[in-house]
Protein backbone atom coordinates (compact mmCIF):
# COMPACT_ATOMS: atom_id res chain seq x y z
CA UNK A 1 0.00 0.00 0.00
CA UNK A 2 1.68 3.22 -1.19
CA UNK A 3 0.57 5.44 1.67
CA UNK A 4 -2.98 5.44 0.29
CA UNK A 5 -4.30 5.78 3.84
CA UNK A 6 -2.40 9.02 4.27
CA UNK A 7 -3.75 10.30 0.94
CA UNK A 8 -7.32 9.60 2.06
CA UNK A 9 -6.68 11.27 5.40
CA UNK A 10 -5.38 14.40 3.69
CA UNK A 11 -8.41 14.54 1.38
CA UNK A 12 -10.86 13.92 4.22
CA UNK A 13 -9.15 16.52 6.38
CA UNK A 14 -9.38 19.09 3.61
CA UNK A 15 -13.05 18.25 3.07
CA UNK A 16 -13.77 18.62 6.78
CA UNK A 17 -12.00 21.96 6.84
CA UNK A 18 -13.94 23.18 3.78
CA UNK A 19 -17.28 21.93 5.10
CA UNK A 20 -16.60 23.38 8.52
CA UNK A 21 -15.63 26.71 7.03
CA UNK A 22 -18.71 26.85 4.80
CA UNK A 23 -21.05 25.83 7.62
CA UNK A 24 -19.42 28.33 9.93
CA UNK A 25 -20.01 31.12 7.42
CA UNK A 26 -23.64 30.14 6.83
CA UNK A 27 -24.66 29.54 10.45
CA UNK A 28 -22.55 32.45 11.59
CA UNK A 29 -24.62 34.68 9.34
CA UNK A 30 -27.85 33.38 10.90
CA UNK A 31 -26.46 33.94 14.40
CA UNK A 32 -25.44 37.44 13.43
CA UNK A 33 -28.91 38.33 12.17
CA UNK A 34 -30.51 36.72 15.23
CA UNK A 35 -28.45 38.82 17.62
CA UNK A 36 -29.03 41.89 15.53
CA UNK A 37 -32.78 41.37 15.62
CA UNK A 38 -32.76 40.69 19.38
CA UNK A 39 -30.58 43.57 20.60
CA UNK A 40 -30.92 46.18 17.88
CA UNK A 41 -34.44 45.66 16.46
CA UNK A 42 -34.84 49.29 15.49
CA UNK A 43 -31.83 49.15 13.17
CA UNK A 44 -32.73 45.95 11.39
CA UNK A 45 -34.25 46.19 7.89
CA UNK A 46 -37.71 44.87 7.17
CA UNK A 47 -38.22 41.10 7.21
CA UNK A 48 -38.66 41.00 3.49
CA UNK A 49 -35.18 42.42 3.11
CA UNK A 50 -33.37 39.80 5.20
CA UNK A 51 -35.26 36.57 4.54
CA UNK A 52 -33.34 34.58 1.92
CA UNK A 53 -35.26 34.05 -1.26
CA UNK A 54 -35.28 30.85 -3.27
CA UNK A 55 -32.54 32.06 -5.67
CA UNK A 56 -30.47 33.07 -2.65
CA UNK A 57 -30.85 29.58 -1.18
CA UNK A 58 -29.78 28.16 -4.52
CA UNK A 59 -26.78 30.45 -4.49
CA UNK A 60 -25.84 29.40 -0.95
CA UNK A 61 -26.09 25.69 -1.83
CA UNK A 62 -24.11 26.13 -5.03
CA UNK A 63 -21.46 28.08 -3.18
CA UNK A 64 -21.31 25.36 -0.53
CA UNK A 65 -21.00 22.64 -3.20
CA UNK A 66 -18.31 24.59 -5.05
CA UNK A 67 -16.30 25.06 -1.85
CA UNK A 68 -16.48 21.32 -1.16
CA UNK A 69 -15.45 20.46 -4.74
CA UNK A 70 -12.61 22.95 -4.66
CA UNK A 71 -11.38 21.58 -1.30
CA UNK A 72 -11.41 18.01 -2.62
CA UNK A 73 -9.57 19.05 -5.79
CA UNK A 74 -6.89 20.92 -3.84
CA UNK A 75 -6.60 18.06 -1.34
CA UNK A 76 -6.02 15.50 -4.09
CA UNK A 77 -3.39 17.62 -5.81
CA UNK A 78 -1.70 18.44 -2.51
CA UNK A 79 -1.70 14.82 -1.37
CA UNK A 80 -0.16 13.72 -4.68
CA UNK A 81 2.61 16.30 -4.33
CA UNK A 82 3.27 15.31 -0.74
CA UNK A 83 3.05 11.59 -1.33
CA UNK A 84 5.30 11.54 -4.40
CA UNK A 85 8.55 11.77 -2.38
CA UNK A 86 7.06 9.72 0.48
CA UNK A 87 6.00 6.92 -1.87
CA UNK A 88 9.42 7.07 -3.49
CA UNK A 89 11.13 6.79 -0.09
CA UNK A 90 8.89 3.88 0.93
CA UNK A 91 9.67 2.06 -2.32
CA UNK A 92 13.38 2.81 -1.87
CA UNK A 93 13.35 1.35 1.65
CA UNK A 94 11.78 -1.85 0.35
CA UNK A 95 14.38 -1.99 -2.42
CA UNK A 96 17.27 -1.51 0.02
CA UNK A 97 15.77 -4.22 2.24
CA UNK A 98 16.16 -6.58 -0.73
CA UNK A 99 19.89 -5.75 -0.92
CA UNK A 100 19.91 -3.24 -3.80
CA UNK A 101 21.94 -0.25 -2.54
CA UNK A 102 22.00 1.50 -5.94
CA UNK A 103 18.45 2.80 -5.50
CA UNK A 104 17.87 6.56 -5.33
CA UNK A 105 14.51 8.25 -4.84
CA UNK A 106 12.85 11.19 -6.55
CA UNK A 107 13.01 14.37 -4.51
CA UNK A 108 9.93 15.80 -6.25
CA UNK A 109 8.73 19.33 -5.58
CA UNK A 110 11.35 21.03 -3.39
CA UNK A 111 8.80 23.62 -2.26
CA UNK A 112 7.28 20.96 0.00
CA UNK A 113 10.12 21.45 2.46
CA UNK A 114 10.25 18.53 4.90
CA UNK A 115 9.01 15.96 2.37
CA UNK A 116 11.75 16.82 -0.15
CA UNK A 117 14.33 16.96 2.65
CA UNK A 118 13.27 13.46 3.69
CA UNK A 119 13.92 12.20 0.15
CA UNK A 120 17.30 13.96 0.03
CA UNK A 121 18.28 12.49 3.41
CA UNK A 122 17.25 9.04 2.17
CA UNK A 123 19.51 9.43 -0.88
CA UNK A 124 22.42 10.49 1.35
CA UNK A 125 21.79 7.48 3.59
CA UNK A 126 21.62 5.11 0.63
CA UNK A 127 24.85 6.56 -0.77
CA UNK A 128 26.58 6.17 2.59
CA UNK A 129 25.37 2.58 2.92
CA UNK A 130 26.63 1.82 -0.58
CA UNK A 131 30.03 3.32 0.21
CA UNK A 132 30.24 1.32 3.43
CA UNK A 133 29.27 -1.87 1.61
CA UNK A 134 31.87 -1.27 -1.09
CA UNK A 135 34.50 -0.49 1.55
CA UNK A 136 33.63 -3.66 3.43
CA UNK A 137 33.87 -5.74 0.26
CA UNK A 138 37.21 -4.12 -0.55
CA UNK A 139 38.53 -4.81 2.95
CA UNK A 140 37.39 -8.42 2.83
CA UNK A 141 39.08 -8.94 -0.54
CA UNK A 142 42.25 -7.14 0.57
CA UNK A 143 42.52 -9.08 3.83
CA UNK A 144 41.96 -12.37 2.00
CA UNK A 145 44.67 -11.38 -0.50
CA UNK A 146 47.18 -10.47 2.22
CA UNK A 147 46.53 -13.66 4.20
CA UNK A 148 46.65 -15.92 1.18
CA UNK A 149 50.39 -15.55 0.44
CA UNK A 150 51.82 -16.44 3.87
CA UNK A 151 49.23 -19.16 4.43
CA UNK A 152 50.05 -20.69 1.04
CA UNK A 153 53.77 -20.62 1.82
CA UNK A 154 53.21 -22.18 5.23
CA UNK A 155 50.98 -24.86 3.79
CA UNK A 156 53.48 -25.70 1.05
CA UNK A 157 56.44 -25.94 3.39
CA UNK A 158 54.55 -27.93 6.02
CA UNK A 159 53.27 -30.29 3.35
CA UNK A 160 56.82 -30.63 2.02
CA UNK A 161 58.08 -31.45 5.52
CA UNK A 162 55.28 -33.97 6.05
CA UNK A 163 56.06 -35.71 2.74
CA UNK A 164 59.81 -35.68 3.30
CA UNK A 165 60.55 -33.25 0.47
CA UNK A 166 62.18 -30.75 2.85
CA UNK A 167 64.67 -31.68 5.53
CA UNK A 168 63.33 -30.66 8.98
CA UNK A 169 66.42 -28.64 9.91
CA UNK A 170 66.89 -25.28 11.62
CA UNK A 171 66.77 -23.35 8.34
CA UNK A 172 63.33 -24.70 7.47
CA UNK A 173 61.95 -23.89 10.90
CA UNK A 174 63.35 -20.35 10.72
CA UNK A 175 61.59 -19.85 7.38
CA UNK A 176 58.34 -21.10 8.88
CA UNK A 177 58.84 -18.83 11.88
CA UNK A 178 59.37 -15.84 9.57
CA UNK A 179 56.04 -16.49 7.87
CA UNK A 180 54.29 -16.85 11.23
CA UNK A 181 55.80 -13.57 12.42
CA UNK A 182 54.61 -11.91 9.22
CA UNK A 183 51.10 -13.18 9.89
CA UNK A 184 51.32 -11.95 13.46
CA UNK A 185 52.31 -8.45 12.31
CA UNK A 186 49.51 -8.40 9.75
CA UNK A 187 46.91 -9.42 12.33
CA UNK A 188 48.16 -6.77 14.77
CA UNK A 189 48.02 -4.09 12.07
CA UNK A 190 44.48 -5.10 11.19
CA UNK A 191 43.52 -4.97 14.86
CA UNK A 192 44.95 -1.47 15.35
CA UNK A 193 43.24 -0.02 12.27
CA UNK A 194 39.92 -1.68 13.16
CA UNK A 195 40.08 -0.40 16.74
CA UNK A 196 40.82 3.11 15.49
CA UNK A 197 37.90 3.02 13.06
CA UNK A 198 35.59 2.02 15.90
CA UNK A 199 37.06 4.60 18.30
CA UNK A 200 38.34 1.91 20.66
CA UNK A 201 42.10 2.22 20.26
CA UNK A 202 43.17 2.91 23.85
CA UNK A 203 46.59 4.35 24.60
CA UNK A 204 48.55 4.57 27.84
CA UNK A 205 49.88 8.10 28.24
CA UNK A 206 52.99 8.52 30.38
CA UNK A 207 56.18 10.57 30.48
CA UNK A 208 58.88 8.75 28.52
CA UNK A 209 62.37 9.39 27.21
CA UNK A 210 61.41 9.51 23.54
CA UNK A 211 65.01 9.68 22.34
CA UNK A 212 65.80 6.40 24.11
CA UNK A 213 62.72 4.78 22.59
CA UNK A 214 63.73 5.96 19.12
CA UNK A 215 67.28 4.64 19.54
CA UNK A 216 65.84 1.28 20.62
CA UNK A 217 63.65 1.05 17.51
CA UNK A 218 66.56 2.13 15.28
CA UNK A 219 68.71 -0.66 16.73
CA UNK A 220 65.89 -3.14 16.21
CA UNK A 221 65.48 -2.09 12.56
CA UNK A 222 69.22 -1.92 11.85
CA UNK A 223 69.48 -5.28 10.10
CA UNK A 224 66.33 -4.60 8.07
CA UNK A 225 67.66 -1.25 6.88
CA UNK A 226 71.16 -2.57 6.20
CA UNK A 227 69.65 -5.26 3.96
CA UNK A 228 68.15 -2.41 1.91
CA UNK A 229 71.47 -0.56 1.81
CA UNK A 230 70.33 2.11 4.23
CA UNK A 231 71.78 3.63 7.38
CA UNK A 232 70.16 5.67 10.15
CA UNK A 233 71.05 9.20 11.22
CA UNK A 234 69.50 10.48 14.46
CA UNK A 235 68.70 14.10 15.29
CA UNK A 236 66.86 13.91 18.60
CA UNK A 237 65.92 16.13 21.53
CA UNK A 238 66.30 14.64 25.00
CA UNK A 239 63.32 16.11 26.87
CA UNK A 240 60.69 13.90 28.45
CA UNK A 241 57.59 13.47 26.27
CA UNK A 242 54.00 12.46 27.08
CA UNK A 243 52.89 9.60 24.83
CA UNK A 244 52.20 5.89 24.63
CA UNK A 245 55.73 4.62 24.15
CA UNK A 246 54.64 1.21 22.84
CA UNK A 247 52.40 2.73 20.16
CA UNK A 248 54.98 5.33 19.14
CA UNK A 249 57.55 2.56 18.78
CA UNK A 250 55.05 0.62 16.66
CA UNK A 251 54.44 3.65 14.44
CA UNK A 252 58.16 4.38 14.01
CA UNK A 253 58.92 0.75 13.17
CA UNK A 254 56.13 0.78 10.55
CA UNK A 255 57.62 3.92 8.93
CA UNK A 256 61.12 2.41 8.88
CA UNK A 257 59.73 -0.80 7.42
CA UNK A 258 58.06 1.25 4.69
CA UNK A 259 61.35 3.08 4.00
CA UNK A 260 63.25 -0.20 3.73
CA UNK A 261 60.79 -1.43 1.10
CA UNK A 262 60.40 1.65 -1.07
CA UNK A 263 63.32 4.03 -0.49
CA UNK A 264 66.63 3.86 -2.37
CA UNK A 265 69.87 2.94 -0.54
CA UNK A 266 71.13 5.88 1.45
CA UNK A 267 70.56 7.65 4.74
CA UNK A 268 67.30 7.53 6.68
CA UNK A 269 67.09 10.47 9.08
CA UNK A 270 64.99 10.30 12.23
CA UNK A 271 64.26 13.62 13.95
CA UNK A 272 62.33 14.57 17.04
CA UNK A 273 61.59 17.97 18.54
CA UNK A 274 59.11 19.93 20.63
CA UNK A 275 57.85 23.23 19.26
CA UNK A 276 54.98 25.50 20.34
CA UNK A 277 53.44 22.85 22.55
CA UNK A 278 53.58 20.13 19.88
CA UNK A 279 55.78 17.03 19.68
CA UNK A 280 57.21 16.14 16.28
CA UNK A 281 58.70 12.84 15.11
CA UNK A 282 59.78 12.54 11.48
CA UNK A 283 61.52 10.02 9.24
CA UNK A 284 63.09 11.22 5.98
CA UNK A 285 64.65 9.12 3.22
CA UNK A 286 66.56 10.12 0.09
CA UNK A 287 64.17 8.99 -2.59
CA UNK A 288 62.65 8.20 -4.94
CA UNK A 289 59.77 10.01 -3.26
CA UNK A 290 56.05 9.38 -3.49
CA UNK A 291 54.19 10.48 -6.62
CA UNK A 292 52.04 13.57 -6.02
CA UNK A 293 48.85 11.76 -7.03
CA UNK A 294 49.47 9.12 -4.33
CA UNK A 295 50.05 11.54 -1.44
CA UNK A 296 46.34 12.04 -0.54
CA UNK A 297 45.87 8.28 -0.05
CA UNK A 298 49.24 7.31 1.38
CA UNK A 299 47.70 6.62 4.83
CA UNK A 300 44.70 4.71 3.45
CA UNK A 301 44.67 1.02 4.30
CA UNK A 302 45.67 -1.32 1.45
CA UNK A 303 46.42 1.60 -0.86
CA UNK A 304 49.70 0.97 -2.71
CA UNK A 305 51.34 1.99 -5.94
CA UNK A 306 50.37 -0.44 -8.68
CA UNK A 307 53.90 -0.53 -10.07
CA UNK A 308 55.62 -1.04 -6.70
CA UNK A 309 58.41 -3.57 -7.07
CA UNK A 310 58.16 -4.51 -3.40
CA UNK A 311 54.82 -4.85 -1.72
CA UNK A 312 53.97 -4.80 1.95
CA UNK A 313 50.61 -5.45 3.51
CA UNK A 314 49.39 -1.94 2.65
CA UNK A 315 48.55 -1.42 6.34
CA UNK A 316 51.78 0.00 7.78
CA UNK A 317 51.11 3.70 7.21
CA UNK A 318 47.41 3.27 8.03
CA UNK A 319 48.57 2.00 11.44
CA UNK A 320 50.77 5.10 11.80
CA UNK A 321 47.79 7.35 11.06
CA UNK A 322 45.64 5.44 13.58
CA UNK A 323 48.26 5.84 16.32
CA UNK A 324 48.67 9.55 15.57
CA UNK A 325 44.91 10.06 15.73
CA UNK A 326 44.73 8.17 19.03
CA UNK A 327 47.28 10.69 20.39
CA UNK A 328 44.94 13.50 19.22
CA UNK A 329 47.52 14.38 16.61
CA UNK A 330 48.08 13.78 12.93
CA UNK A 331 50.57 12.39 10.45
CA UNK A 332 51.65 14.02 7.20
CA UNK A 333 53.68 12.91 4.21
CA UNK A 334 55.57 15.26 1.92
CA UNK A 335 58.55 15.41 -0.42
CA UNK A 336 61.76 16.72 1.13
CA UNK A 337 64.63 18.74 -0.32
CA UNK A 338 66.67 15.60 -1.03
CA UNK A 339 63.95 14.35 -3.35
CA UNK A 340 62.82 11.71 -0.91
CA UNK A 341 59.82 11.26 1.35
CA UNK A 342 59.33 12.64 4.84
CA UNK A 343 56.67 11.16 7.13
CA UNK A 344 56.02 13.27 10.20
CA UNK A 345 53.93 12.57 13.30
CA UNK A 346 52.83 15.35 15.59
CA UNK A 347 50.75 15.34 18.76
CA UNK A 348 50.11 17.87 21.54
CA UNK A 349 52.65 18.01 24.35
CA UNK A 350 49.84 18.46 26.89
CA UNK A 351 48.02 15.23 26.03
CA UNK A 352 47.03 13.30 29.16
CA UNK A 353 45.34 10.06 30.09
CA UNK A 354 42.20 12.00 31.05
CA UNK A 355 41.96 13.72 27.68
CA UNK A 356 42.50 10.41 25.94
CA UNK A 357 39.60 8.82 27.88
CA UNK A 358 37.39 11.73 26.83
CA UNK A 359 38.50 11.24 23.21
CA UNK A 360 37.24 7.63 23.22
CA UNK A 361 33.86 8.30 24.85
Amino acid sequence: MKLAGLSRQIALSMMKIAMGSALLVIFGSFVFYYLWEKYWPNDIPSESDITPSFPEWIWILCTFAFVIWFAVHVAIKLSRRILEPLNSVAEGIRTIAKGDLDVRVSVGDRSLGEASLLAEDFNLLAEKLQQMSEAQNFWNAAIAHELRTPVTILRGRLQGLAEGIFIPDKAQFLKLLAQVEGLSHLIEDLRVVSLMNSGELNINIEAVDLSAEIKSVADLAENMLQSAGQSVRLDLHTQSVLCDSMRIRQALLAILDNASKYAVPGTVTIRSKEQDGVNFLSVADEGPGIAAELLPNVFTAFHRAKDASQRGSGLGLAVVAAIAQAHQGEVTCFLNEAGGTTIELCWPSSISAASNDEFHQ
